[in-house]
């Protein structure tokens, strides 16, 4: 049996856990070797990927940044989280506000210092970022459609690092970041509409609030329509192995993520919008092993 003392600190480390999204980031994690393997350099050998210290470094790097970043959020949003996700918030406020405070400004400094072992640029790149996730927690996220397209963007920059880093301009590259960037902005769009109460409650100016529902949903359906179309790119214009059965499956599912879309109506409707979409955006990272499935086994024996 635990003593009282280490059932609280075993709480604690669950609510910091709950707190930086840690499942996330290990997704993000995933994502970035994944594509640094199957997409940003397909010729080189698995194992000078996987060992290489200034790609560790950089996604380690970027891990602390959207740790930080879900952290300093959860600083700002507090009162709003106890409306919006009651639960979730009573865990969460295990963690003081000092704490999160010290953990937020530690994570980032181990990261600008883990930056600038690789290069000065990497330095000033994850500094940017940095500055980006605090001014859009603080102001940009009250802006309605700005703070949906600024949070849009800090998620995908973690993949922008090891882009640059790569230095692979190929324009398949941009049509999958187009793609996640727009699967992302539906995403913030519906969050707008699940979290209207708590919104509302700490004046937040969110689309859903000033203009309503559905313009709201008549917006996220455009941009799921405009998803479609790197998808079918994707699809018939690129050579993406047999990754193109995930972009058929993903097209299905935002088909069927509209039909649901116009017949919501609450929280709890929001709420499966809101998983399906983290679905899609979660099986597009597994799907990235269907660009090549025999890549992995020659590498190795290369």
């Amino acid at each position: 049996m635990l003593s009282r003392k280490n059932r609280l600190l075993l709480l604690k480390g669950l609510s910091l856990f709950s707190i930086i999204r840690g499942y996330n980031i290990l997704v993000i994690t995933l994502a970035q070797y994944l594509a640094s393997i199957y997409i940003l350099s397909p010729d080189l050998p698995l194992r000078d990927v996987i060992l290489d210290i200034n790609l560790f470094v950089i996604v380690l790097a970027s891990a602390l940044v959207i740790a930080a970043g879900y952290i300093i959020n959860s600083f700002y949003d507090s009162e709003k989280d106890l409306i919006n996700r009651p639960r979730k918030s009573m865990l969460d406020r295990l963690v003081s506000q000092r704490t999160k405070l010290s953990a937020y400004f530690v994570l980032n400094f181990i990261s600008v210092l883990l930056a600038s072992y690789v290069s000065f640029r990497a330095t000033l790149f994850f500094s940017a970022y940095i500055f980006g996730i605090w001014i859009y927690s603080h102001k940009l996220k009250r802006i309605p459609l700005v703070g949906n397209i600024v949070s849009a963007t800090l998620a995908i920059t973690p993949f922008f690092a090891v882009f640059v880093y790569y230095k692979n301009f190929e324009t398949v590259i941009f049509v999958h970041a187009v793609y996640l960037f727009l699967l992302i902005l539906v995403r913030e769009l519906i969050k707008d509409m699940e979290n209207m109460a708590g919104d509302l409650a700490q004046g937040y100016m969110t689309i859903p609030l000033i203009y309503g529902t559905n313009v709201s949903k008549t917006l996220a359906s455009v941009l799921v329509l405009l998803t479609l179309l790197p998808a079918l790119l994707l699809i018939y214009s690129f050579d993406v192995g047999i990754m193109y059965l995930y972009f058929f499956g993903s097209i299905a599912f935002l088909i069927g993520f509209l039909v649901l879309l116009w017949k919501s109506n609450s929280k709890k409707d929001y709420i499966w919008l809101h998983n399906i979409l983290k679905f899609i955006i979660v099986a597009g990272v597994f799907s990235i092993l269907l660009i090549d499935v025999d890549l992995v086994l020659n590498r190795i024996l290369s």
